[in-house]
């Protein structure tokens, strides 16, 4: 099938990359001339494992094309993906504004009866509101039919989401054009979940703000295991052999970031508001969050008393590992929490310090190495667990630091191991 892809974002260009690999005609279409001119010649504007040599296959193949040239992108389609983004506002919910500007051009550009598939996050209602949209503008004659096809993409292995996913929601309240979506993934042998629009909207929302407060659950549960003397991770393993658990993100630490869940949980909240709706829950869902960001600074106050003037080494600025997406990282409020308490600042990441640069500029040193950034330093603060953090000699904290004192926001490290090397160590739960 021939489709386009607008939007050449995380969401929208792997699975442009992805449904041209399973055999179908894709093009990415983004108004941006110089991403587009980036993709073109063969390099990703993201980070993803894999993704430029997925590229590079399918260009050649003839299955994947770039433009920016709207008469080109619209011409002659089966399909219309919209994966543009739908940032939060200052209240938390969804700026549909980029999906709008989508949904005129469309409507000026169509030629023939259309299926319009919304893969960004949007709030309930929207599909119904963008196809009302169109349609009210589209040539007579035309036709438009809406399908929400939301993405669960995780940063660092969505290919692999993509071609092994757990299902793949399809929500329309046309039969035909949901038949339509289910053919274009049947390559994939994936479970395929149909619902009405609005339920598979809400799935979307659903599924990522239950994930937030597990997460915050068991950051709740480790603070108490700190106090009462047990240890989360063997808690977590005991917990996670109830099926009705699972053993999924069940792992304490400093709290979540990204792109997902902080603004998945703040528009689930705000779309109750708007319907007057309770959402006590994921208000503390939230609440624990923010204060768990806190955890790691909180330990190095009680440990060094005065630190103003001391060497802070934070390794680790992704949200998560495998990406260097710093969104809601809290590596960021680390960064300022140690800055306004006057200490000097040095940070390690092997991809995100470019980002994390343009933000902090000439008041913290970028290092690129473990071994420099914690060179004659008072403290290490591991944030992201990277393979490089993870598998770090412990001596070596011992040899470089003035004196080896770790806070492992987490867990990545063995307090046995810890121990023996006579590294003072700090975690989380345990």
């Amino acid at each position: 099938m021939k489709i386009l892809v607008v939007g050449t974002g995380y969401v929208g260009l792997v699975t442009g990359v992805c449904l041209s690999d399973i055999g179908h005609e894709v093009t990415c279409f983004d108004i941006s001339s110089e991403k587009i001119d980036l993709l073109k010649s063969g390099r990703s504007p993201i980070y993803e494992p894999g993704l430029e040599q997925l590229m590079e296959k399918n260009v050649k193949a003839n299955k994947l094309f770039f433009t920016s040239n709207v008469q080109e992108a619209y011409q002659s389609v089966d399909c219309i993906f919209i994966a543009v983004g739908t940032p939060e506002t200052r209240d938390g919910s969804a700026d549909l504004t980029y999906v709008e500007e989508v949904a005129l051009t469309i409507a000026e550009s169509i030629k023939q009866d259309t299926i319009v598939v919304i893969k960004s996050t949007v709030p309930v209602g929207t599909n119904d509101y963008i196809e009302r949209l169109i349609n009210e503008r589209t040539g007579e004659g035309i036709k438009v039919h809406l399908v929400s096809n939301p993405e669960f993409l995780r940063e660092g292995s969505a290919i692999k989401d993509t071609f092994e996913g757990s299902r793949i929601v399809i929500g329309s309240n046309s039969q035909e054009a949901g038949d339509f979506i289910e053919e274009i993934y049947s390559p994939l042998s994936i479970p395929i979940v149909r619902t009405d629009i609005r339920s598979a909207e809400m799935i979307k929302y659903a599924s990522n703000a239950f994930l937030a407060t597990k997460i915050s659950f068991i950051n709740e549960v480790a603070n108490l295991c700190e106090k009462t003397g047990a240890n989360v991770e063997e808690v977590a393993v005991g917990m996670g052999f109830d099926k009705r658990i699972g053993n999924q993100f069940l792992k304490a630490g400093i709290g979540f970031g990204g792109s997902c869940f902080p603004k998945d949980t703040k528009a689930l909240i705000s779309l109750a508001n708007e319907y007057d709706s309770s959402s006590y829950i994921l208000d503390a869902v939230l609440k624990v969050n923010d204060i768990q960001k806190k955890r790691l600074v909180e330990k190095v106050k009680d440990y060094f008393i005065d630190i103003q003037g001391k060497k802070a080494a934070i390794l680790g600025l992704a949200f998560k590992p495998n990406t260097n997406d710093i969104r809601e990282a809290p590596s960021l409020e680390l960064i300022d929490e140690l800055l306004s308490l006057g200490t000097e600042v040095h940070v390690y990441d092997p991809i995100a310090l470019e980002n994390v640069k343009e933000i902090y500029g000439d008041r913290v040193y970028f290092h690129h190495s473990i071994d420099e950034a914690i060179e004659n330093a008072d403290m290490a603060l591991l944030v992201t667990e990277w393979r490089e953090v993870k598998g770090f000699p412990l001596k070596k904290y011992k040899e470089l630091m003035k004196r080896p004192v770790v806070f492992d926001g987490r867990n990545v490290l063995s307090p046995f191991d810890a121990k023996k090397e006579e590294i003072t160590y700090f975690s989380i739960g345990r």
